[in-house]
């Protein structure tokens, strides 16, 4: 296996082992998973990618998240992010889906909106549009490593309430409905999240990140948004530039992306599997700790 760097932060691309070789293979499978922990982000190019094989490789690392209420896919193993309607034709410029997609260009890190929150991600794409469409990564492991000490200890047990309204209501608040309001309240959250494989720490970031526990609502705001700010500087960012049969798998402890537009009058489709830190052997207690209040109470 080769590993290129695609960031000196974080991010390789893979060489010498595709996904099939990780789903075959215990010694390909152990070599992408000490990878994966050590650069964040992998790229796979120019895959023969099916449903069936994104979900058999993302199976390997744990448990799949059902897509949420809401979404394309809802109750199934796949979110399905495009522009083309059931017809497979362009949906008018109003559809949810446009709307969803500009959302979904907010720094934000996957599901940490919910009880169990995704440990990973795997991305795939399906049908391309000829310019925009990046997605973007920062690492916010290389953004906890940068800070002063004394912000470290500052931020260490802080606590944060992630909402997936807190995003939503940032491009729309009526974006929501009330089956969503219902199935997703707002969730605890350590703003530090320790990768137990590795001993590395990262702050835990997103859009849906409207408040920290225990600190006035403004200083609160101010914190985060200075902290995110710091995080996603132009030079931190990778940008990846999407072909058709790419695959990324990328650590939403330790990272966070967002999606940039592109020419509405294209089509793009790409499919995304998450894998639950319901059911993951590299979690951090405190994590898991806050998760079980919640699904207790």
């Amino acid at each position: 296996m080769e590993l290129v760097p695609l960031h000196s932060d974080f991010g390789a691309e893979v060489k010498g082992l595709d996904l099939f070789d990780a789903i075959c293979d215990a010694t390909a499978y152990s070599k992408i998973r000490a990878a994966f922990d050590e650069h964040s982000v992998l790229l796979w190019r120019k895959q023969n990618v099916t449903d069936d094989i994104q979900a058999t490789f993302a199976r390997a690392f744990g448990a799949l998240e059902r897509t949420k209420v809401g979404s394309s896919g809802h109750g199934s193993f796949y979110s399905r992010m495009n522009n083309l309607g059931p017809d497979g034709q362009l949906v008018s410029p109003s559809d949810r889906a446009l709307l969803i997609a500009k959302a979904n260009q907010l720094w934000h890190t996957d599901s940490s909106f919910k009880a169990w929150p995704a440990v990973a991600s795997v991305l795939s794409a399906r049908i391309i549009p000829s310019d925009g469409g990046q997605t973007e990564f920062v690492s916010t492991r290389a953004a906890w490593n940068r800070l002063d000490q004394a912000s470290r200890d500052q931020l260490i047990d802080k606590v944060a309430i992630h909402s997936y309204a807190t995003s939503r209501n940032q491009i729309d608040p009526a974006m929501m409905s009330e089956q969503e309001h219902a199935a997703l309240p707002p969730v605890r959250k350590p703003l530090t999240w320790l990768n137990p494989v590795n001993g590395h720490r990262a702050l835990y970031l997103a859009a849906h990140v409207g408040a920290i526990e225990g600190m006035d609502k403004h200083d609160g705001q101010a914190l985060l948004a200075r902290l995110m700010d710091e995080a996603t500087q132009s030079e931190y960012r990778y940008s990846h530039t999407w072909e058709e049969g790419d695959v990324l798998l990328w650590d939403n402890r330790a990272t966070m992306h967002r999606g940039r537009p592109w020419k509405g009058s294209e089509a793009r489709s790409i499919v995304r599997v998450t894998i639950s830190a319901s059911d993951y052997d590299g979690v951090d207690q405190a994590v898991l700790g806050l998760a079980e209040q919640l699904t207790t109470a």
